[in-house]
């Protein structure tokens, strides 16, 4: 994972395609259907799309951290000696947990879809060795609330 996401941002593209990190494997659900966390390097209007599906919650995490039910997303940067001109312009990493189970809609469900993409995106932030864990917190705050 750590050096498709190098490579991706050595690409010189402004993005990349997704590399799952993991597939959650559940009794019965085909790897095409299984829950998985992805990464990759997001293009800068990629933050702040105004054309997030109806149910997309904003929340005050990273450069932008989206949740709906069943999915969540994490942008954050990284400058790290292990990525060759970050400290120039710093990697955009996005992490994506998808086809996460449907909890449902309420706050509490969204943010449930958000720690388990937080720990992993702090996990790939540390591996990277990004300059203070590319703005991410040690722990997510079970309080988070979504931006009004």
């Amino acid at each position: 994972m750590i050096e498709k996401i190098k490579e991706g941002y050595a690409s010189d593209r402004t993005w990349s395609t997704s590399e799952k990190l993991c597939q959650i494997p559940v009794k019965g659900i085909s790897s095409r259907e299984r829950t998985a966390l992805s990464f990759s390097i997001y293009a800068p209007q990629d933050v702040g799309d105004p054309r997030n599906p109806e149910g997309t919650r904003l929340f005050p995490l990273g450069k932008e951290a989206v949740a709906r039910a069943g999915s969540a997303g994490l942008y954050f940067e990284c400058v790290s000696p292990r990525i060759e001109g970050s400290e120039r312009a710093p990697a955009r990493i996005r992490g994506g947990l998808g086809r996460a189970h449907d909890r449902g809609d309420a706050v509490s469900d969204l943010v449930a879809n958000l720690t388990v993409l937080h720990a992993a995106s702090l996990a790939v932030a540390k591996e990277l060795e990004c300059e203070g864990n590319g703005g991410l917190p040690e722990k997510l705050d079970p309080e988070l609330k979504p931006l009004p």
